[in-house]
């Protein structure tokens, strides 16, 4: 980039490549890192976590109260998630240490183990291989407002937090219905969990605690704590309904823990808006465009400008627009390529519309470097296409567009001076309409992480959604299985 060239542009790559290896992103978890940890030696703490590449690994904190289903949703996001599990009960026997044997000595005396030291035993827990790589799903802890202070202070703060939710009725009666396996450690129910095996059947036993008068004391307990855990939690916890079948929780629960948090690195919005001939995109461009200060670029428009303002490479294309002949695709690229490139572009973000038509013009655009970082697909039926542009009309004085049925000419004067484009023809329509469902598909599998858009609503009600997936972060993938060293 050379700053004493006019006019200033930006290289596409540079912002592609920023977001696409989350270049701000990982300097703000070093930050972060850096201020939590304070090491002794910056440079090398800062190395040292580079190596681990586990920023995107998921940190999960399940809590409930007593029988609300926190150890069977645990499991099931370990199983999807390929993370390890961790509860208090395995935190004291996974394996021999001075701060586990110093928990198992208060045990043993029938003592309560101290927050500062499960804080520690966790801390320890977390700095293992498995939990660094893979992540970790830590199972009924905090229980209380200091615990999740405690964590938060040494650096093992959750980037989720699932609460699960239901009525105590109901928590009590699931109470006590439960059988633990004592071979297994398996925890089942007698109404909505029974084991098939005869033999299993007779080995299950009633555990402790679960008497309605004690299910009762616990459930006091944990009312009496909750609110504290979710003040300090606010920012990263979802509250979930567990009086609904687990598949349904489990669903909610993936959604939430998927979602990555708000970010504050810099994001340029990209957009590319595709759909067929009188999905909206235009207007849907207009709205973007005039909430987020982006420039809107329609292509026809942009080839239009570059006739106008007769400019080399529009004397060129003046023969295609005058004839109603499509321009070759190099030039077109090379009219947007000016305009995307521009610095307005590159600062505010753009909202592209009518290129790429087929996957020959998207892999152009992207090998020119200009990636967009959101697609939606407006999507609409045929027959609501023609309906809307066949029968729209232009009164040629004052350039207003009306429609026969959605924006009638407010007088008769007006209505019979109205003109109709002929490419608005219901035939010219089906052909266009031809045209962009013979490449639909193909555009769709060029581009990752695309937006389906019901277009046949309310304009502002498609607004609105448009705007929500520009906003929000997109969801994590759930993360492959990751070997250990």
């Amino acid at each position: 980039m050379d700053a004493t060239a006019k006019p200033l542009r930006i290289p596409p790559q540079m912002a592609v490549y920023a977001e696409e290896h989350k270049v701000f992103d990982i300097l703000q978890k070093m930050v972060q890192k850096l201020l939590i940890d304070r090491p002794e030696d910056p440079i090398q703490y800062l190395l040292d976590h580079l190596r681990k590449d586990n920023d995107e690994v998921p940190r999960i904190c399940v809590l409930g109260p007593p029988a609300s289903g926190k150890h069977t949703m645990a499991k099931l996001l370990c199983k999807h998630l390929n993370v390890t599990h961790l509860t208090l009960e395995n935190l004291l026997s996974s394996d021999v240490s001075v701060l586990v044997e110093e928990a198992l000595s208060y045990k043993d005396k029938g003592q309560e183990i101290p927050d500062a030291l499960w804080a520690r035993l966790i801390q320890e827990r977390l700095s293992k291989v498995d939990c660094v790589k893979r992540g970790w799903v830590l199972e009924g802890f905090p229980r209380t407002r200091e615990q999740g202070l405690l964590l938060q202070m040494n650096g093992s703060s959750p980037d989720h937090v699932v609460v699960l939710e239901a009525p105590d009725i109901v928590l009590i009666e699931r109470n006590m219905g439960k059988r633990t396996d004592p071979t297994t450690g398996e925890v089942y129910h007698t109404s909505f969990d029974w084991p098939d095996d005869p033999a299993v059947q007779r080995n299950l036993v009633e555990p402790e605690g679960i008497t309605e008068e004690e299910t009762g004391q616990n459930l006091l307990r944990y009312h009496r704590n909750i609110p504290g855990i979710l003040q300090i939690f606010s920012n990263i916890l979802r509250q979930i309904n567990a009086d609904q079948p687990c598949m349904d929780v489990l669903s909610q629960v993936l959604t939430f823990v998927l979602s990555k948090p708000r970010s504050l690195a810099p994001y340029t919005p990209r957009i590319l808006l595709c759909g067929p001939p009188g999905s909206g995109r235009s207007l849907q461009a207009a709205l973007l465009a005039k909430r987020y200060d982006l420039v809107n670029i329609s292509c026809g428009q942009v080839l239009k400008e570059a006739v106008a303002d007769q400019t080399k490479i529009g004397q060129l294309i003046e023969p295609y627009i005058e004839n109603a002949q499509q321009v070759p695709d190099n030039l077109v690229l090379r009219i947007l390529a000016d305009r995307l490139s521009r610095l307005e572009c590159s600062t505010n973000g753009w909202v592209l519309h009518g290129f790429p038509r087929d996957v020959e013009q998207a892999g152009m655009l992207s090998d020119a470097g200009f990636v967009p970082n959101r697609v939606f697909f407006l999507d609409i039926p045929d027959d609501v296409a023609v309906e809307r542009l066949s029968l729209r009309m232009t009164d040629p004085v004052s350039g207003e567009r009306y429609h026969s049925l959605y924006k009638p000419a407010p007088r008769v004067e007006v209505h019979k001076r109205l003109q109709r484009n002929p490419a608005d023809s219901e035939e010219k329509v089906q052909a266009r309409l031809d045209m962009y469902h013979a490449n639909a598909d193909d555009l769709e599998e060029f581009y990752d992480d695309i937006f389906h858009v019901n277009a046949d609503q309310d304009p502002y009600t498609v607004s609105e959604f448009i705007e929500s997936c520009v906003v929000n972060p997109l969801p994590k993938s759930v993360p492959e299985e990751r070997p250990l060293p």
